[in-house]
């Protein structure tokens, strides 16, 4: 018997741009974020999330501000019944090193466990150990037409480089991973069979064409997904890097979440000021330094900042009081990540008890869809 939901909310979070650009345009390190909630018709008072993170990166500032820290304190909520997976297949479509692969699987894990993820609360599993999401990504296939691939964003915008590079082959470089992928995102999202999605503006594609599969697979073989909609969403906070834009690998201007101490105090040095004098009035509101301190500090806090600004607190000061200050919250979570880290085998043990919990919901709706598709048991 397949479980029955309403599908009060689904959200898909991408961040913006290019998914397979640089620092994941798709969370950290070509990363992905897909999240939804809905509630269960069951108990009525459960509401389901789940958030996806490709594995081609190691954790910076920016992703524990902006995704990490809220997800966790949402999987806190009694009502909140939350999912979160490690997309290692969506990884081999940016990234070839299985060493990397590897050792950022590690150090995700480490990181969200060492943050305050509880397992014994949440679903917290590795995608290629649910097996499942590639079959069903597979039967999507089957029914997806060639066309609608030729328009994915990311397919366009590599062909596109290739065309603009004089005598390139339009496909050079272009893997069936990349071409295909909107597929297997299609897998990811139309398995829960959410409602309302809420996306970057510019993302609002990766939700019309997991429509457009859901669709057709209904209509070859019946009701079994609910057909997704896009909501954008203009939230979620995004801190400013080394340089002042945006913190992303793919511009070189990350602060590492558990770096070493020395090191993330040079860092958190090397961020980017002008040229005011101590004394000088300064405006926290062009100043990176103020934009990371606030993601941090209470509204009381960010009000005191405000006044030290406008008193001319010195760069170095500041630049002092805010390794300080972040220091304090990330010291004892650092010190849980390195003794995760030096232990593999429990952080497997983990992720093996949680794909066996999201097992649990991905085997019967396979079963259905297997059934519909006419490859199940010949006895019926």
């Amino acid at each position: 018997m397949i479980p029955v939901y309403a599908g009060n909310r689904l959200s898909v979070h991408v961040n913006r741009g290019n998914p397979f650009a640089g620092d994941g345009r798709f969370g950290y390190g070509s990363a992905f974020f897909l999240t939804f909630s809905r509630n269960d018709v069951i108990t009525m008072s459960k509401t389901r999330v789940l958030t996806g993170i490709t594995t081609t990166g190691i954790p910076h500032l920016g992703n524990y501000a902006g995704a990490i820290r809220p997800a966790i304190r949402a999987s806190q909520d009694p009502d909140t019944q939350s999912f979160l997976f490690l997309a290692d297949y969506h990884a081999l479509i940016k990234c070839q090193e299985p060493a990397r692969v590897q050792e950022s699987v590690r150090a995700i894990a480490a990181t969200w466990l060492a943050c305050g993820l509880d397992p014994e609360r949440v679903t917290f599993y590795r995608q290629t150990d649910v097996p499942e999401i590639t079959e069903l990504s597979w039967v999507l296939t089957t029914v997806t037409a060639k066309g609608l691939m030729n328009r994915a964003h990311a397919y366009k915008a590599a062909v596109q480089e290739n065309e603009e590079a004089e005598g390139a082959d339009p496909d050079r470089g272009i893997t069936m991973g990349l071409f295909c992928y909107p597929i297997l995102m299609a897998a990811d999202i139309l398995m829960f069979n959410g409602e309302k999605i809420p996306v970057g503006r510019d993302q609002t594609q990766h939700i019309e064409m997991a429509r457009d599969i859901g669709q057709r697979f209904n209509y070859l073989f019946g009701e079994t997904f609910t057909l997704p909609e896009a909501v954008i969403d203009e939230s979620g906070m995004v801190l400013p890097g080394l340089d002042g834009r945006k913190m992303s690998k793919s511009y070189n201007n990350t602060i590492p979440l558990f770096e070493g101490e020395k090191k993330f105090r040079k860092l958190i040095n090397k961020i980017k000021t002008n040229l005011l004098e101590p004394g000088e009035a300064k405006d926290p509101d062009d100043s990176a330094l103020f934009d990371i301190y606030s993601a941090f500090a209470s509204p009381a806090q960010i009000e005191a900042m405000r006044q030290e600004y406008a008193n001319g607190i010195a760069w170095g000061e500041m630049k002092k009081r805010l390794f300080e200050f972040l220091n304090e919250e990330l010291a004892p979570m650092r010190e849980e990540y390195n003794t995760l880290m030096d232990d593999p085998a429990q952080l497997d043990r983990i992720l093996q008890q949680g794909a066996e919990k999201a097992r649990d919901y991905a085997t019967p709706l396979m079963a259905d869809v297997r059934r519909k598709v006419g490859i199940g048991p010949i006895a019926g």
